[in-house]
């Protein structure tokens, strides 16, 4: 059976987050106390306000995701060769980095802490300039002509392309609010709008001065080739196919990659239907909550949709895994 795991992205996070995989997996427990105290306490014990401070929620979905994926790790025997790994990876948005550390692209927890601590104080700076995000509900087209109307003389666009019936906008807050109102005042267009718990509009034009800065702090990292196949947010695609045109050292691309994708729409729905393409026949969410495994089963139905976040989901899926 081929199987991919993805990996949960900012908004996905939760207060209480990751505490029973902590008293149930040693693998996970061992994740997060190499996370450390501070990160611990986000997870368990901050409360939702906190969690939405981009600071705080990427260094703590991160190794929220991390913990998920060696809690799956551990009880199905991977490592220790009793049932195969994943066939393939992903991640949305923060959850590529993710996605990069469990494809050994990034070379360590440590590694990738330092890296999503970096990119989140920057992003943070950006979205000092009071952007917003909101999720738009109906078909994409109706959602693309909203945003055009909504837009004015403001930044607002089309920045998280989820499903066939959601895409997700950003921009300034005003534009955000108006193709909220929009939605609401005007139901020919059968779009549903509902704001994001983010403190910044991520993946938009207004996150260019977090890119120009992330690419100087990545001087200080250096990157692996992944050892299983990874699909990307900026193209929907796979690295392989990246690589074979991008010109450069391994290096210098996935660093081309993480500049790219902070600022760039998330191609979600094409990473699912390329999977589904190659073959993949179940995909598991590692990270709180199950919001990809939501877009699976509206992208891809035919595809299996698992998740792992807790005690209880880590036995489900473990069990289906086996069973196949």
């Amino acid at each position: 059976m081929k199987y991919a795991v993805v990996f949960a992205g900012q908004g996905a996070q939760k207060p209480g987050m990751g505490k029973s995989l902590y008293e149930a997996s040693p693998a996970a427990r061992a994740v997060f106390d190499r996370a450390g105290e501070d990160i611990k306490r986000d997870c368990f014990e901050a409360d939702e306000e906190r969690l939405k401070q981009t600071e705080v929620t990427q260094r703590a979905v991160y190794t929220m995701d991390m913990a998920a994926y060696a809690a799956l790790r551990e009880a199905l025997g991977i490592d220790k060769g009793r049932f195969p790994g994943p066939s393939c990876v992903a991640g949305f948005s923060l959850g590529e980095y993710a996605a990069f550390t469990a494809a050994g692209v990034i070379g360590s927890l440590e590694e990738g802490l330092a890296l999503v601590e970096a990119r989140s104080l920057l992003m943070k700076e950006a979205g000092s300039q009071k952007g917003a995000m909101a999720a738009g509900l109906g078909e994409r087209e109706s959602v693309l002509e909203l945003v055009e109307r909504a837009r004015e003389e403001d930044i607002l666009e089309a920045v998280n392309y989820n499903s066939p019936l959601q895409t997700v906008v950003a921009g300034d807050a005003a534009a955000v609010d108006r193709f909220a109102k929009m939605a609401a005042e005007d139901r020919s267009h059968g779009v549903k709008a509902i704001p994001l718990p983010v403190s910044g509009a991520f993946h938009s034009p207004l996150m260019r001065p977090a890119a120009e800065g992330l690419t100087e702090a990545l001087n200080g990292f250096s990157f692996s080739a992944p050892a299983l196949s990874v699909y990307l947010n900026a193209t929907g695609g796979t690295y392989e196919d990246y690589a074979s045109v991008a010109v450069g050292s391994t290096n210098s691309k996935v660093k081309a990659l993480m500049v790219c994708q902070i600022q760039s729409p998330v191609f979600w729905q094409k990473i699912i239907e390329s999977m589904a393409e190659d073959g993949i026949e179940t995909i598991i969410e590692a990270g709180p909550g199950k919001t990809l495994s939501g877009l699976v089963k509206k992208t891809a139905p035919d595809i299996a949709a698992l998740h792992v976040e807790d005690r209880e989901t880590l036995t489900a899926t473990a069990a289906y895994i086996e069973g196949r």
